[in-house]
């Protein structure tokens, strides 16, 4: 026979898990997302398909949802790593489906276009550069300025034009693309920094093995696009005209932002663009890529020391 201690002691864990349960299926039906879902599909949700499916509804609340609790993909906190919960209706009980999160996608879309176009890798100073480091003193502020404006502007399908960084060796061009690529990042946009004399290389090559198209339509499509030390390159009419310019085209009539930096302003540039390597003159042609960067970029002046010496 059962002593009467050890029935109060089971009957109180009872008692308490009973506590703990109901405390666990308030704050679950008062979660602002599973509210948010229950109001939205209150036509077809019953109180018994809440009952069999809290265990589901509370892991929802648990987790992340478009990346909300997360500091990065790496540390992510949901289950699948990568993947946030959606709540459905589906055979008369409410599931979970779990899709990509934005990092995720982010991610998955950077690996591909970097499988495409080796040319994207640049400096680990760059991929980590951040405004933070720009005092309000620095000779570059006026660029800093013209690149928040646009962050805090921007907005994804919107005509909206890019920056032509333009100045001498080492004033910090490429730092400012980087750190416009981490604050687009932070509002989940996918952007593409290329250094331009290394992937016009890449694209010659890329003849031979016929992946030239789906590099070109790689870069072409990003959300927002930075060229890198355009100017630096040696340029030959087909690189110009068959890579670049098709490039641009595309951009231009989607008005799809794109940045560059440069050692030349816009006539010094234009000069560049009309001599190919065989030192043929086409004034013509290099005006109309000059036209179409133009339309993409408003140009801005670096200033400063030269931060490599």
């Amino acid at each position: 026979m059962e002593k009467i201690n050890d029935t109060l002691k089971r009957l109180a864990g009872k008692e308490d898990f009973q506590k703990r349960y109901e405390m666990q299926r308030r704050e679950t039906l008062n979660n602002p997302d599973v509210q948010a879902f229950l109001k939205s599909h209150e036509d077809e949700i019953t109180a018994d398909m809440i009952n069999k499916s809290l265990i589901k509804l509370f892991d929802y609340s648990q987790q992340s949802r478009e990346c909300n609790q997360c500091p990065s993909l790496e540390g992510c906190k949901n289950v699948m790593k990568g993947y946030h919960p959606k709540l459905v209706i589906q055979r008369g009980s409410i599931d979970l489906h779990y899709d990509k999160c934005p990092r995720k996608v982010m991610a998955d879309e950077k690996r591909k276009n970097e499988k495409l176009i080796q040319s994207l890798y640049v400096p680990s100073d760059i991929l980590h550069a951040s405004f933070d480091s720009i005092y309000e003193d620095d000779d570059r502020i006026d660029a800093v300025q013209k690149a928040a404006s646009f962050l805090m502007s921007y907005k994804p399908d919107s005509k909206q034009k890019g920056i032509y960084f333009y100045g001498k060796f080492g004033v910090g061009k490429s730092y400012l693309l980087g750190a416009i690529a981490n604050e687009l990042a932070n509002k989940k946009v996918s952007s593409m920094i290329v250094y331009v004399p290394e992937f016009l290389r890449e694209m010659k090559s890329s003849i031979a093995d016929s992946s030239l198209n789906d590099k070109i339509a790689a870069i072409k499509k990003v959300p927002v696009l930075m060229f890198d030390d355009i100017g630096a390159e040696t340029m030959s009419s087909w690189t110009r005209d068959e890579v670049l310019g098709p490039i641009l085209q595309f951009r231009m009539l989607e008005s799809l932002p794109t940045f560059f930096t440069s050692n030349f302003d816009f006539h010094e540039l234009e000069h560049h663009l009309s001599y190919s390597q065989r030192g043929e003159e086409e004034k013509m042609k290099a005006r109309r890529i000059m036209e179409r960067i133009k339309y993409l970029a408003e140009p801005v002046l670096v200033e400063g020391p030269n931060r490599r010496v």
